[in-house]
């Protein structure tokens, strides 16, 4: 059992990649959406490519949305109005009359018949007025053509109706006057006419629920489809133009398709295929990092950081589709090349964003040309976007971005349609929107920065302010060290720029390497002012454990500090594990008799194991030793720096360091020029 478990801790980092690796694939093959590619690739105006092409089965042509649209909007616009007959209406208006005309007192102008004669007149204008209907105010403005047929409901009776045959309250008015009478007007027809003008209500309104109702079930009952091709029937041929029916006919044909192979006997086999495209990508990302980025690789939390961002995009993107594929280029996939290069570099970005690219065009509709765009932005990001510490580098680059994604939109626009006239200028909104979606990637660094613990270069140009709080203490405490630290950066600012290393990460190491040497700056020679050497009063060994601790209360500084683990690498390596080589030659000549165990003058490392820890390395030894020197001359500058690299190749201190020979002397000829030029070397003349 310890066995097993020992063998698990060893390798810890291996089983890890393993789970992360088995998690991002499930998880980017749940995101895909569920659904299979058509065999064949056709657009709108292409010529069919491939050869005769015969219904494989039997299928119906579906209708395009733009035909279901104009469908039903047809039905919407051609829809009958439904009216309701309110018979409450009438019964109450009968009842009220009935009621006024039985309150009438007998009088000389009131006899009993003419009574019973406004009885039977006002009757038969009521009868007449909800024959028909009497019309509200407010629903006459519903049929703009007066000649329309409606549709009236009559409780659970329909029945058709001219609009214009409804009463409204002019045709009522004119109605009571035709019935009543108006001449001779007496007194008697006055009452009636003001009973029925009161009395009498429209009962007819317009029933927006049922008539919407009737329109809902009309568009349920569209049609689909608009015919049948039969099994064996010719589609298309070969070098055919791809437009009008055929082009329906071959989304028929790839809708009915798509949906016959994804069956649940299917479903498993599908799944497994999404899964093996998905792992073969992001093996591949692995196995570049493997290969060609060995420090990534055995760093689980820059892996994880890479992988994270992968999925991020691709999460983004299938939301994007499923919600709706129209705003599919307003995702700023940019953002994925523009981060990791902010990171660590230009090749690890633009490989990443090409396999991301690659996953998604399986996914996404004309997937030629949504990876021809995005490889074609990525590439120019690549190229483009740098030093992201200057704020005009980012607006420029995202200007390029953007342009070419509409320059290459544009391109194919053309192709597919033949000319300019057919362009979606929406999609140029959208490429203007994912140029501005793209500035999102200077939050996110910052967030990475916090929550992965990587380094950018907007972080290491606030580091290298001399104004920082840290540097200000060394200012102080140490003067003779911050000095020395700057003329370090100067020397390794330049080296790095000549062989192409990070300039701005080997100069801001630089800056802080030293600050362990504010604990006792007194013990270091550079800032020993009054020429009093607090050594002479203690042991070698003493005095070797001194200067070897600065590099372990500099890490403590640093770490307290919160200074990013990039920069305490600088700290780590400085030295490598090289010795105090004069304090351990004093301690030999005091114990002449006695071995003298070198291990106790050495640093405790690790050696530098990147290019710009080992730059460092050389241009701080070669600093301080220049110190020494009397009579600063080419021949003993280049004598020393020689000297000093070779000493260091042979103590294996660029071991782990990936650097070259061919850097190594680029390093030493920067270094040899910069110190000449810092003691302001001249011609010697003649006295």
């Amino acid at each position: 059992m310890s066995k097993i478990v020992n063998k698990l801790y060893q390798n810890n980092t291996t089983i890890y990649k393993a789970i992360l690796f088995l998690i991002t694939t499930i998880a980017i093959v749940y995101l895909f959406p569920k659904g299979t590619q058509f065999q064949y690739d056709f657009n709108n105006g292409q010529l069919w490519k491939y050869d005769n092409l015969y219904a494989p089965f039997d299928f119906a042509i579906q209708k395009t949305d733009e035909e279901i649209k104009i469908e039903k909007k047809e039905i919407e616009v051609n829809a009958k109005l439904y009216f309701s007959y309110d018979f409450d209406v009438v019964t109450g208006v009968n009842a009220t009359f009935k009621r006024r005309i039985n309150a009438l007192n007998p009088s000389d102008s009131l006899t009993y018949d003419v009574i019973k004669s406004l009885d039977v007149k006002g009757e038969n204008v009521i009868n007449k007025i909800y024959n028909t209907g009497f019309l509200e105010v407010i629903s006459e403005d519903r049929v703009s053509n007066k000649d329309e047929m409606i549709a009236l409901r009559k409780e659970n009776e329909v029945q058709d109706i001219l609009f214009k045959n409804l009463y409204n309250s002019r045709k009522v008015l004119l109605e009571i006057e035709k019935n009543v009478g108006v001449k001779p007007f007496d007194y008697s027809q006055r009452v009636l006419m003001n009973i029925l003008s009161e009395i009498i209500k429209p009962n007819i309104s317009y029933d927006d629920k049922f008539t919407q109702k009737i329109i809902e079930n009309d568009i349920k009952n569209i049609s689909y489809t608009k015919g049948k091709i039969s099994e064996g029937k010719l589609i298309i041929l070969k070098g055919d133009t791809v437009e009008g029916d055929k082009l329906a006919i071959l989304n028929s044909l790839k809708s009915e398709s798509e949906s016959k192979i994804w069956t649940d006997n299917n479903y498993n086999w599908i799944i497994f295929g999404y899964t093996i495209l998905v792992a073969l990508a992001l093996l591949m990302l692995l196995l570049f990092l493997q290969k060609y980025r060995v420090e990534i690789y055995n760093n689980n939390n820059k892996v994880t950081f890479i992988f994270f961002n992968v999925f991020s995009m691709i999460f983004i993107q299938t939301l994007v589709i499923k919600y709706n594929s129209d705003y599919l280029y307003v995702v700023p996939l940019s953002v994925l090349p523009i981060v990791l290069k902010a990171f660590f570099d230009a090749r690890l970005g633009l490989f990443t964003h090409v396999l991301t690219v690659l996953l998604l065009g399986y996914i996404v509709p004309n997937s030629f040309e949504f990876i021809y765009l995005h490889i074609i932005a990525g590439i120019v990001t690549i190229l483009s976007v740098s030093e992201l510490y200057k704020r005009a580098n980012l607006f420029i680059s995202v200007a390029q971005i953007t342009g070419i994604y509409m320059i290459t939109y544009f391109a194919f626009s053309i192709i597919k349609m033949g000319n300019a006239s057919q362009i979606n200028w929406d999609y140029f909104m959208l490429f203007a929107a994912n140029g501005l979606l793209s500035f999102l990637s200077i939050i996110l660094i910052y967030m990475y920065e916090k929550i992965f613990g990587l380094v950018s270069d907007v972080t290491l140009l606030e580091l290298s302010n001399t104004n920082t709080k840290l540097l200000r203490e060394l200012n102080e405490k140490a003067p003779g060290t911050f000095q020395h630290s700057m003329q370090v950066a100067n020397l390794a600012e330049a080296a790095a720029n000549e062989i192409g290393a990070n300039s701005m990460l080997v100069r801001t190491g630089a800056l802080y390497h030293d600050i362990g040497k504010m604990i006792n700056p007194q013990y270091f020679i550079e800032n020993q002012s009054t020429g009093v050497n607090p050594h002479n009063d203690l042991s070698p060994r003493d005095s070797s454990e001194i200067i070897t601790d600065h590099v372990i209360k500099g890490i403590e500084l640093a770490k307290k500090h919160k200074l990013p683990d990039r920069i305490i690498d600088f700290i780590r390596t400085h030295h490598g594990t090289s010795t105090t080589y004069y304090f351990y030659a004093k301690e030999k000549e005091m114990n002449i008799d006695g071995e003298v165990d070198i291990k106790k003058f050495q640093y405790q490392g690790p050696i530098p194991f990147s290019r710009e820890t080992a730059i460092l390395m050389m241009c701080d030894a070669a600093e301080a030793a220049s110190k020494s020197l009397k009579k600063p001359t080419a021949q003993t500058i280049d004598n020393l720096i020689e000297k000093i690299v070779d000493k260091q190749k042979s103590d294996h201190q660029f071991l782990n360091s990936n650097i070259t020979f061919r850097e190594i002397e680029t390093i030493k000829k920067v270094i040899k020029k910069k110190l000449m030029n810092i003691y302001h070397l001249r011609v010697e003349y003649p006295e």
